[in-house]
């Protein structure tokens, strides 16, 4: 397996975290499960034309896409193929990035997966053409950079409040309230939450739950067994219940299951992507 990762320039950089490729991903799991993280994602299978995306837990629950696709940012966990991701790359897009990008509000995106091809048209099928013929992967992250730099320069400007709502509500670990951020940006609560969620592709109370969730998953990383009640409350939870209530919202595991999986799959050497956990046993 080879994996490659690459942070665009400016201005790129302020909307999107990093571009992610993977060459012969393979493993013996089938699914994986992916966390989520309030952002998109913007995917490329440079392998086969189609990507498939089960629900949560049933893998009845299958929509078949075209092999280039927009993942609008998830207020639960889906499923993915793993053996569909061979040849794969990525845009992982900073919270609010992707606004500038798609010419329609993020919030038309919540919780769903759309075709590139849908929103850019013919453009989409010849981007995933020249990447499919190009091999080196410096040569396809400069492909996709162009695209994406092609479509800021016609993109809308973002509202000053959203950045100043996001970082508020990372920082107070998603407890800030949406009245004490409308009133810092000098909004009313039913504005701010508008330009927010058409940004963002979320509420703001549920992107701050979704960015404690994060930390949780991320505080968990620990190599002796996590004391939840403590972690709870520094992550900015009301008490252990409240955080089983949100993994189980979440991941749709409690979090001492969510544990002992990632321990089980480190355990055997298994490669994790950012927020994917893949389905073993």
């Amino acid at each position: 397996m080879r994996f490659r990762s690459y942070i665009p320039r400016a201005p790129l950089s302020e909307l999107v975290e990093d571009f992610w490729l993977y060459e012969d991903y393979v493993g013996d799991h089938v699914r994986e499960t992916i966390l989520p993280s309030g952002t998109f994602e913007l995917v490329f299978n440079l392998r086969e034309d189609e990507l498939r995306i089960y629900g949560p837990s049933d893998p009845a629950q299958c929509r078949s896409f075209r092999g280039a696709i927009i993942s609008g940012p998830y207020a639960g966990s889906f499923m993915s193929d793993a053996a569909e991701e061979r040849e794969i790359l990525g845009v992982h897009f900073r919270p609010s990035g992707a606004f500038p990008m798609f010419g329609l509000p993020a919030s038309d995106f919540t919780n769903t997966h759309v075709e590139l091809r849908a929103v850019w048209g013919p453009a989409a099928t010849t981007l995933r053409d020249r990447l499919c013929a190009a091999r080196e992967p410096m040569e396809r992250f400069a492909l996709v950079e162009q695209a994406l730099l092609a479509r800021l320069s016609h993109s809308r400007r973002r509202h000053p409040a959203v950045r100043a709502g996001l970082d508020m509500l990372v920082g107070a670990r998603g407890g800030a309230t949406v009245r004490d951020i409308a009133e810092a940006v000098d909004l009313s609560r039913r504005r701010f939450i508008d330009v927010f969620a058409a940004e963002v592709g979320m509420t703001p109370k549920v992107f701050g739950r979704v960015q404690r969730f994060q930390l949780a998953v991320a505080s968990s990383r620990v190599p002796a067994k996590p004391d939840w009640s403590q972690l709870a409350v520094g992550c900015g939870y009301f008490d252990q219940s409240h955080l089983i209530r949100d993994f189980l919202e979440f991941c749709g595991a409690t979090p001492s299951e969510f544990q002992r999986r990632r321990n089980l799959l480190a355990s055997t050497g298994i490669h994790t992507k950012r927020n994917h956990l893949p389905v073993v046993g």
